[in-house]
């Protein structure tokens, strides 16, 4: 059973920056694909980035490209996202996840078996 955790949330003003990380312990983290994703109040969890196993493929969704980084460290089985000149639209429940693939990045959410609970980012103006 693999467990996530993520952290990094928090209230920042627009065009602020913040940095999610996601901490994966009970199973294999370096030989998948992991994802963040994110919900906003009545709005479906959509796709933010991912990145593949090795670190060297990462794809983002339109909104975030150019101000998202998504990152990892498999020696310290952790997924970062780096959030730089954050906007209102931002504002979300973020969440990461682990990809039922290795090498190909999916934007969709039947493709990822395991999630984390959750960090709240609120972007204020």
């Amino acid at each position: 059973q693999v467990t996530l955790v993520e952290s990094g949330g928090g209230l920042v003003q627009a065009g602020h920056s913040l940095r999610l990380s996601c901490v994966a312990s009970g199973g294999t983290f370096s030989t998948y694909a992991m994802g963040w994703f994110r919900q906003a109040p009545g709005k479906e969890r959509e796709f933010v980035a991912g990145i593949n196993w090795s670190g060297d493929k990462t794809y983002y969704t339109d909104s975030v490209k150019g101000r998202f980084t998504i990152s990892r460290d498999n020696a310290k089985n952790t997924v970062y996202l780096q959030m730089n000149n954050l906007k209102l639209e931002d504002t979300a429940v973020y969440y990461c996840a682990r990809s039922l693939a290795s090498s190909r990045v999916y934007t969709a959410r039947q493709n990822y078996d395991y999630w984390g609970q959750g960090t709240q980012v609120t972007v204020s103006s």
